[in-house]
């Protein structure tokens, strides 16, 4: 049995919990009280909002739902309300004697009959509230996202105040389908119903405006400029401001705080030796990418085996990898995932002979021509917003750096490779010519010939030899290597006719 003082300490704590509890549903209606009365100050009925009286018809409200997330969608809104209580032409608050949580269909709840009957994409909540001692009944309907959300398997959308078939209107419809198309993850709502408290409790603004090189601004009004102009908050429409997946991603100060973002913090992993068997340090930056993505950095060069350079006046250490290789390989894994890939995220595996970066998502180019084609970002506001921060270019030069920087060193090419859902780059460290498999000397022969293809210069015997460090006298194994990538179609040569010693070389693709 609990004595008297244990039994008043979990009472108190009961207690504290259940005043929380309150708290927080205060604190929900509140918001909720605002979003009405924001609404209800609108002239009249647009494309996302619906005001009704007591009707309740379950089809009516099915059709409404789908006609009234397509016309968010169309009219870039996040949200779109069905609202019950509220009068349709003065927009007076007249309350309502509709239940949504005891509305049947029949002998089936109204809510799982509507999600059964709705496509798989609609995302609505039902809401209640009271104000000035009216009942109020809401329905919250998340946009649509990838595709229409259909009721019965037909497409519906809001035409001034009335509700339609999808297909009686071909110009919205295409439109429709261009917004869903050009849609992206960045502009998704992370948190909802903040205050700048809120905002600037969960992100860390100061470092936005550091990266930046613009002031701290003294005045919030300024702070909340700046943010909703890159995309950082959203004001909402009952006046309260929304994290997107975008602010969150780059400035949150723990992406666990963003239910569907804890996932995407970045991991660090080094192991023992050549092999996964024994992990030696496993790090987590929870982070946003804007605020840890140097850290992290310093972190991966402070993991990786170095030797010392014993010829150097000063004492210095020289790593084993390629240090720009290394940056541009976790910015790229960052930047260029696919972010609608659930439950993963880009991963650093640090081994005694290489470095693997994963990132969920496939190139969006070939991979044989990543190093000439122009840049393509699959998260465009994500990598321009990282381009003004520094972080990154947005110019299609990191995979030749990443090359002239192992070129540098007489390494191997970082090698890629695509899996159905991730892509792999793995850099080596420092390696003898005659141990590098010949399936990583035909590729990084390739990528030198795309490197002086693009240079206006053409690969030859010698500049294979400079490129891998082999001396004259070892020409043989230069030319037979070169003699393997024509065989297997990487290169070509730039004149067929040209005597064998001053033959030059140039991709497939040139």
């Amino acid at each position: 049995m609990l004595g008297v003082r244990e039994e008043f300490i979990q009472l108190e704590t009961t207690g504290n919990v259940i005043i929380k509890i309150l708290f927080i549903f205060k604190m929900m209606n509140e918001n909720i009280n605002k979003l009405v009365n924001e609404l209800c100050k609108l002239p009249k009925e647009v494309g996302w909002l619906e005001f009704k009286h007591n009707n309740c018809d379950p089809t009516m409200v099915g059709e409404d739902i789908s006609a009234l997330a397509n016309s968010a969608t169309l009219n870039d809104r996040d949200y779109a309300y069905m609202i019950w209580g509220v009068d349709d032409a003065s927009h007076d608050i007249v309350g309502t004697k509709v239940c949504l949580s005891l509305e049947k269909k029949g002998a089936q709840e109204l809510e799982n009959w509507l999600r059964y009957m709705l496509s798989k994409n609609a995302d609505f909540e039902f809401i209640d509230t009271d104000i000035d001692g009216k009942h109020v009944e809401m329905i919250r309907i998340r946009k649509a996202l990838n595709e229409p959300v259909s009721f019965q398997k037909v497409d519906y959308i809001r035409s001034g105040s009335y509700t339609k078939k999808l297909h009686e209107f071909p110009m919205f419809r295409i439109q429709l389908w261009d917004k869903l198309r050009h849609t992206q993850f960045e502009d998704v709502c992370a948190k909802v119903d903040q205050k700048y408290e809120d905002i600037v409790r969960l992100l860390q603004v100061d470092v936005y405006f550091m990266l930046l090189k613009i002031p701290l601004p003294t005045e919030k009004d300024t702070i909340i400029h700046y943010l909703n102009e890159d995309g950082i908050i959203r004001k909402q429409d009952n006046g309260l401001y929304s994290i997107t997946n975008l602010g969150a991603m780059l400035f949150a100060k723990d992406l666990n705080e963003f239910a569907r973002l804890g996932r995407k913090a970045l991991r660090i992993v080094k192991y023992k030796g050549i092999n996964r068997l024994f992990i030696q340090n496993e790090e987590l930056f929870t982070q946003g990418y804007a605020i840890c993505f140097e850290n992290i950095v310093r972190f991966v060069n402070a993991l990786l085996p170095s030797n010392e350079d014993i010829n150097s006046v000063q004492l210095s250490t020289k790593s084993n990898f390629p240090l720009p290789s290394v940056r541009e390989a976790i910015a790229n894994a960052c930047i260029h995932q696919d972010l609608y890939i659930a439950g993963t995220a880009p991963i650093v595996e640090i081994f005694d002979n290489r470095i693997e970066v994963t990132n969920p998502g496939t190139p969006l180019v070939d991979v044989l021509r990543i190093i000439d084609n122009p840049p393509k970002s699959r998260n465009e506001k994500l990598a321009s917003l990282m381009r003004r921060l520094k972080m990154c270019e947005e110019l299609g030069r990191g995979w030749d750096r990443m090359v002239l920087a192992c070129e540098a060193q007489f390494i191997p090419a970082p090698r890629i490779e695509v899996f159905q859902e991730n892509t792999k780059v793995t850099l080596f460290s420092e390696i003898e010519f005659s141990n590098i498999p010949m399936e990583d000397k035909l590729w990084s022969c390739y990528l030198h010939a795309c490197l002086m293809y693009i240079q206006g210069d053409a690969l030859t015997n010698k500049s294979l030899r400079d490129r891998f460090n082999v001396k004259e006298s070892s020409a043989g194994s230069i030319s037979r290597l070169i003699k393997e990538a024509v065989a297997v179609g990487s290169i070509k040569a730039l004149n067929p006719d040209t005597a064998k010693r001053y033959m030059r070389y140039i991709p497939n693709w040139a």
